[in-house]
């Protein structure tokens, strides 16, 4: 096996898809609870239930919570992203072109981390506006009351991640898209098309969402941060071997994750039309 390529080679290559993944690599990780370095094949959650106060007498013993304790288990799976580099072709690359390489890996282990994600909230049963009209306001205010008739915690850590035409429907109203509602600066078209705050949630755009081809029906997700839970095993990691049967570098990255639903009762579906006009 040729040693052609080096430790600084690999090293970098290593380096620059990290920084690709986490750049741009997954949207959703950051909106979830996340639990790196996991021993084994699977890991757990923690979901503990709701504590209620209660008065004690003078010199009395205070009043025990008994707070339920719930493991969730997270089984975790390998994921691998591979590409061939021709030896006659690096004569040829450059940086940007190493570069191209590494995003690319870090790309699609990003979208399998957004699918791990979206499955785990796919296994919630609750849901908002199950209708055949599109995400309308009321929809919105639908799916927010779900989640404060369930107590969740209205902290800044809601989320909505929404399809493409989902986001052009909240355009449309005048309270998402107004300065007169939301001030200039939360503005969708003065930020990140792909993330905007609106009623104490954070809205993300993505595609990949599941689309009922029969019924043409989109489900998007509110949820809150801590509904969800992704588990890492072995964070990115990348090998640069050198086989001569094909004359080329093979560039593997991998990851070892997992995805599961926490607790039902902080995400709520919202089924949305998607039929061509």
């Amino acid at each position: 096996m040729s040693t052609s390529v080096t430790n600084a080679f690999i090293k970098q290559f290593e380096r620059e898809v990290h920084e690709a993944y986490q750049r741009q690599g997954s949207k959703l990780r950051d909106t979830v609870r996340v639990k790196n370095n996991v021993q084994g094949a699977s890991t757990t959650f923690q979901k503990v239930g709701a504590g209620t106060a209660s008065t004690k007498t003078r010199h009395g013993d205070v009043p025990v919570m008994n707070l339920s304790h719930t493991a969730i288990e997270v089984t975790l799976s390998d994921f691998y992203a591979g590409d061939w580099v021709d030896k006659l072709d690096e004569l040829k690359l450059n940086i940007d072109e190493r570069q191209v390489i590494a995003n690319a890996g870090a790309y699609a282990l990003g979208r399998k981390t957004d699918d791990l994600i979206l499955t785990a909230l796919d296994d919630a049963s609750i849901g908002a506006g199950m209708n055949a009209l599109g995400l309308t306001k009321e929809k919105v205010f639908e799916s927010i009351g779900v989640l404060n008739y369930y107590d969740v915690p209205d902290d800044g850590q809601r989320f909505a991640v929404i399809g493409e035409k989902q986001y052009r429907e909240l355009l449309a109203i005048e309270e998402f898209s107004s300065a007169d509602y939301v001030g200039v600066e939360n503005l969708p078209f003065n930020q990140n098309l792909q993330a905007k705050n609106w009623l104490g949630v954070t809205w993300i755009q993505m595609n990949g969402l599941p689309l009922d081809g029969g019924s043409g029906e989109r489900t998007c997700y509110m949820y809150h941060r801590n509904a969800i839970g992704f588990a890492s095993g072995a964070d990115i990691q990348t090998d640069v071997s050198w086989h001569g049967d094909k004359a080329a570098h093979f560039v593997s990255s991998m990851m070892s994750a997992g995805a599961g639903l926490i607790d039902n009762n902080g995400v709520c579906k919202m089924i949305c039309d998607e039929t061509p006009a």
